[in-house]
């Protein structure tokens, strides 16, 4: 499994429902592009597994149009781990059937 580690903002998106998001890194976007390539699934999506805290689940990040990735954070872990929009998140992002 390709892994990476890295530190960012928790953020909200301004349109309809509550959703939050991290965004990648760009060098870590950028390696997962180049790793990725012909194998994304819908909408560009990369399949990951992620740790934040104690708390670790399956879900996709998915690719912006600035060419970086945003991995979306649901309401439970958000609780588990405290987490406010602008808390930094210590992420461990993990790509999986890679």
């Amino acid at each position: 499994m390709t892994g990476y580690r890295f530190t960012a903002p928790l953020w909200q998106y301004p349109g309809e429902g509550s959703w939050y998001f991290v965004t990648v890194p760009e060098d870590v976007s950028d390696e997962i592009t180049d790793l990725t390539e012909g194998r994304r699934k819908g909408f560009g999506s990369v399949r990951v597994s992620v740790t934040v805290g104690g708390s670790t689940w399956q879900t996709s990040v998915f690719p912006t149009k600035t060419g970086t990735y945003v991995l979306p954070v649901k309401k439970p872990v958000r609780t588990a781990e405290g987490l406010l929009d602008g808390t930094p998140v210590d992420t461990q992002l993990d790509l999986v059937d890679f």
